[in-house]
């Protein structure tokens, strides 16, 4: 396939550009080089045949026309999204644009594409979402693609705005959709203002470890090339108009999470002191919520997917990158606002 990958120079758009990339298919990349973008994560990729990046904004009509027109994809996957919680507390306008106005702009072009091209059959837009538009569990339960949508940050709410905005398209117009909504992500790549990272690298740097709150809340974390190849499964394989649940079935409190980072660190990095006493508890966020898993039956079932990653294992991945990619994350840290306490209300 020719595929179009939205936001294909961030962490998991990237992971999906790479992986596609080592498959055989060609890939248009297409990314407006944003903040949390990078095109040091498309380096491995960046002069493979069959791979083109295009610089445009998804809220640029004009350019997606024109990008449709000269690449003619058989498949759209859109992960070009506002993503952090704590700056869409402080500045929710960003995520609205973007994830809301961005999304149907790029629905609009890729229905009008669809049409010109006479609506074939195995054309997919395939919409890359999160759990978190589902809200917060208790102590049981997990989310099931039926889960009502409960989302209580700014950017949950605006994922959830483009989960609606695409079944609509899918079922008004008839444009052939699939979505899938994933858990947490982590690993290489990932960009460094998000949990496991500012782990990490503060730890390494002796500042202290933020956790917010009391560490309580309980996150399913997925390995991010776990995930591309779950995103892959669904574009060829997905039924049209349904949505798919993705979760690492890795389930762990943020508190215990960091240890297992710290203690990761002591053995690959040691110091004189464990790395766990820099941790420190902060203020929380505002509407934090306590608990997301995900029940991934319906992938599992329906397409015979699951994660090969487990937590343990895809930490260990993870904090050796990091160990070994000192240049691609110091550059990042220049960044606005990475390395801040954001999303304090």
């Amino acid at each position: 396939m020719k595929i179009l990958v939205t936001g294909g120079a961030g962490f998991i758009g990237s992971a999906v550009v790479r992986l596609a990339i080592a498959r055989g298919h060609q890939v248009v990349t297409l990314d407006a080089l944003t903040y949390a973008a990078c095109l040091e994560n498309l380096a491995p990729v960046a002069d493979a045949p069959g791979h083109v990046f295009e610089k445009a904004d998804i809220r640029d009509a004009a350019a997606l026309e024109t990008i449709f027109r000269t690449h003619a994809p058989d498949a759209v996957m859109h992960l070009a999204a506002e993503s952090h919680v704590d700056r869409s507390i402080d500045g929710p306008g960003a995520f609205i644009d973007t994830n809301v106005t961005g999304t149907y702009t790029l629905l609009q072009a890729a229905r009008a594409y669809w049409e010109r091209q006479g609506r074939p059959e195995g054309f997919r837009f395939h919409h890359i979402s999160t759990d978190e538009v589902f809200g917060t569990l208790g102590e049981t339960g997990l989310f099931t693609e039926e889960t009502p949508y409960a989302p209580n940050s700014p950017y949950s709410a605006s994922k959830a705005a483009s989960d609606h905005l695409v079944r609509a398209w899918h079922e008004t117009y008839g444009l052939p959709v699939v979505l899938t909504n994933c858990s947490n992500n982590y690993g290489p790549y990932h960009f460094p203002e998000k949990l496991i990272p500012v782990v990490i690298l503060n730890a390494l740097a002796g500042q202290p470890i933020p956790v917010y709150g009391t560490g309580e809340n309980v996150r399913d974390w997925l390995y991010v090339e776990d995930h591309a190849d779950a995103l892959l499964l669904v574009l060829e394989r997905g039924a049209t108009g349904r949505s798919y649940n993705i979760g690492g079935e890795n389930e762990a409190r943020n508190i215990d999470l960091v240890r297992m980072i710290c203690a990761i660190l002591d053995r690959l990095r040691p110091q004189e002191r464990p790395y766990s006493e820099q941790i420190r508890f902060v203020t929380d966020r505002p509407g934090h919520d306590l608990r997301y898993a995900i029940d991934p039956s319906r992938i599992r079932e329906e397409l015979g997917w699951r994660p090969s990653v487990t937590l343990e294992e895809g930490l260990e991945r993870t904090v050796r990158w990091y160990l070994e990619n000192e240049p691609w994350w110091r550059a990042l840290q220049k960044r606005a606002g990475v390395g801040q306490r954001l999303g304090t209300g």
